[in-house]
């Protein structure tokens, strides 16, 4: 069963991601050390689609990757 959109956004909180406000019930996601931002358009109890977690695993990788950059520097 895949996870609750109200669940995502409290990854995305936890993870450091900061929301703005979009046109409608769109919701914008920023992350302050990315440039990735992702667009939830869904209702907090709604199935989280594929695409979403893809982009999250994404989020997930480059936050790493720049963490281990950081820590060589």
């Amino acid at each position: 069963m895949p996870r609750k959109i109200r669940a995502y956004k409290a990854e995305l909180i936890k993870l450091g991601f900061v929301q703005r406000r979009g046109k409608g019930r769109h919701e914008n996601w920023k992350h302050p050390q990315l440039q990735l931002l992702i667009t939830i358009a869904f209702k907090d109890g709604e199935d989280t689609p594929l695409y979403l977690e893809k982009l999250l695993k994404q989020a997930i990788q480059e936050l790493e990757t720049s963490a281990g950059e950081e820590s060589e520097a």
